[in-house]
């Protein structure tokens, strides 16, 4: 069947309807050859054969490449160009670089031993195919070098917001089973109010050299312009963030610190009672109102669990920073579930390998996935808008013991 350009979808129904599913692969790789044809002619500013004064180059044909997917092996073309312009499908590029990490994670791990025939298994029914040595270390070079500019980039622009979190995943170092701590910063970019991914470090060492290490990392990049950090409670972070940026101030994760409030329950029925004390302070319109509530809340509890109230009274005030912030801005800086949900993706990922036998395939890895979600969100909406908001400062709001029936 010939393809018609304009009539890509009729052309893949058209295979569809004749030959049902045993076409499916033959229908995706139409759609994917016309979808590399349109971003051609979006790169040049010129459709095929067309002149105009904003051309930056020529279509010079294509060039054929076998691409792995879960279909099988995808017969592309390869759209090419000539002039003073390079190009590349996006599609390709962006789709590349996991699935080039995932597989050398994998590939590695069987070449040194830490596999077996079931991870063998799982490479050839991800990868589409077996991986040679040759070409874990053809791989690895041309993955790294993107990798490591992407980690060691300057941060030409301020970031009003910056949040930090890590993650643990296990490698195998020498001779035993070793959790290592990923550490992720994110920030949003006051010129542009898009998040971005702003560095990754993995490492074995001790929780406080780590995350020192890795601040610095980031203000030696060039990290400036922060108003404000968000995190949880982790261990070394806080000791960390003061040596290097001792004035900016600090969000502990509401979330998180909600969740916390669980521990101190004196049981198990009052553990949800806790919960919703602690959002009813962070229901508050104003940090006054509070600071009010917590006291409120203290007082309350201070005879049914007197280790939580101790807790909260000196724990609270690391949570309310997000009250000296324009209002329009608290619900997006109030937590750092943004990068909760990041951890969960990359987790998906690193789920498949399950061990990984050394630092630097997992730090491949986890940037891989890291760099795919940092072009998404510089390309796509803002994140935030940085005007100034009016607060409303209604405080008809029921007192906690009316509303509470612990």
């Amino acid at each position: 069947m010939s393809l018609k350009k304009d009539n890509i979808i009729e052309d893949v129904m058209e295979l569809l309807i004749e030959y049902g599913p045993e076409k499916f692969k033959e229908s995706v790789e139409l759609i994917f050859n016309q979808a590399m044809q349109i971003e051609r002619s979006q790169v040049l500013h010129a459709q095929p054969y067309e002149r105009n004064e904003e051309r930056l180059g020529y279509a010079n044909g294509f060039k054929p490449k076998k691409y792995s997917t879960s279909l099988g092996k995808l017969d592309l073309q390869i759209p090419q160009v000539r002039g003073d312009i390079s190009f590349y499908p996006s599609s390709l590029e962006k789709g590349c670089r996991s699935e080039k990490a995932l597989k050398l994670a994998l590939a590695e791990m069987y070449i040194q031993g830490v596999s077996t025939r079931k991870v063998k298994a799982i490479t050839e029914q991800l990868c589409g195919t077996s991986i040679s040595s040759t070409q874990v270390s053809r791989l690895s070079a041309e993955l790294d070098m993107s990798l490591n500019a992407f980690r060691e980039r300057k941060l030409e622009d301020p970031y009003h917001y910056v949040y930090l979190d890590a993650r643990y995943e296990k490698i195998r170092h020498g001779g035993s089973v070793r959790d290592m701590a990923i550490l992720i910063a994110m920030g949003v970019n006051t010129r542009t109010g898009k998040r971005e991914i702003l560095g990754v470090s993995a490492e074995l060492s001790e929780a406080k050299v780590h995350w020192r290490h890795f601040i610095q990392s980031l203000q030696q990049r060039g990290l400036h312009g922060v108003e404000l950090f968000v995190s949880d409670d982790h261990s070394g972070l806080k000791a960390a963030r003061k040596a290097i940026y001792p004035s900016i101030r600090w969000q502990r994760c509401q979330f998180h610190f909600q969740q916390n409030a669980q521990d101190y329950a004196p049981n198990k029925a009052m553990k949800r009672d806790l919960a919703d004390a602690v959002k009813y302070i962070f229901d508050s319109l104003n940090k006054e109102q509070a600071i009010e509530k917590s006291k409120e809340i203290v007082e309350f509890y201070s005879d049914k669990a007197p280790r939580f109230s101790e807790w909260l009274e000196n724990n609270i005030d690391e949570t309310l920073t997000v009250f000296d912030f324009p209002k329009s801005h608290r619900r997006r800086i109030r937590t750092s579930n943004g990068l909760e949900r990041l951890n969960q993706e990359i987790k998906r990922r690193t789920r498949v390998a399950r061990l990984f036998p050394n630092e630097a395939s997992c730090l491949r890895l986890v940037t891989a996935v890291l760099v795919e979600h940092h072009e998404n969100w510089v390309t796509g909406k803002k994140y935030l808008n940085f005007e100034m908001d009016t607060e409303n400062l209604n405080m008809n709001q029921k007192p906690f013991y009316r509303i509470n029936v612990a």
